[in-house]
């Protein structure tokens, strides 16, 4: 199980209503569901992903989170998640907006493109980096928005998006991030996960 997911489980209380925004194979859907009783919905684009969670026995729409978010009413969910896409998208602050409309409290994991390991191959080998949170090389990625755990800080501040907390995640290992912190835990911190509202 990835420590990312179990990080967001954390984060939700029991028995409350989740939509699960790029939801994959629905690995997490079911982690919240069966652990902790959260009534979880899932988006997803990949058809084979949709089957998979067809499978698990999930409730899921395929659809594209960035023309499809519309149709969902205004905080009609407690929590929205979306685990590792924000840089995918092409418009990435609409989709943000359009997820604190849908729900009370949005939770977005990124990849972490100022971790250290990122920074030292591109200064040193001035090669775009290749990690376990980036794993795809730089002609087919689908990440269109190289962002930090900074980046995104210092963006939910900007237009006024409450921030209620922040976990940076490594290997085995967690740790809160403050303002006052943020410079060293984005340099140490493979993924960023917020809780905003």
């Amino acid at each position: 199980m990835k420590k990312e997911f179990n990080v967001i489980a954390d984060l939700l209380p029991n028995n409350t209503r989740v939509l699960d925004v790029g939801c994959g194979d629905g690995s997490l859907m079911n982690l919240l569901k069966e652990e902790k009783n959260i009534e979880v919905r899932g988006l997803e684009l990949n058809q084979d992903n949709v089957q998979q969670c067809i499978h698990k026995g999930l409730p899921v729409i395929q659809g594209n989170a960035e023309t499809e978010l519309h149709q969902f009413p205004n905080q009609s969910f407690d929590y929205v998640i979306l685990s590792q896409t924000l840089q995918a998208f092409y418009k990435p602050e609409e989709v943000l907006r359009n997820l604190l409309r849908i729900g009370k409290s949005v939770i977005v994991s990124i990849p972490n493109f100022g971790f250290w390991k990122v920074r030292i191959k591109l200064l040193i080998f001035g090669e775009m980096p290749v990690t376990k949170t980036l794993p795809n090389t730089w002609y087919n990625t689908p990440n269109l928005h190289m962002c930090t755990i900074k980046d995104l800080f210092k963006f939910c501040e900007e237009k006024n998006i409450n921030i209620k907390k922040v976990i940076g995640v490594n290997e085995n290992s967690t740790s809160i991030i403050k303002k006052r912190n943020l410079e060293i835990k984005n340099l140490f911190s493979k993924l960023g996960i917020f809780l905003i509202g």
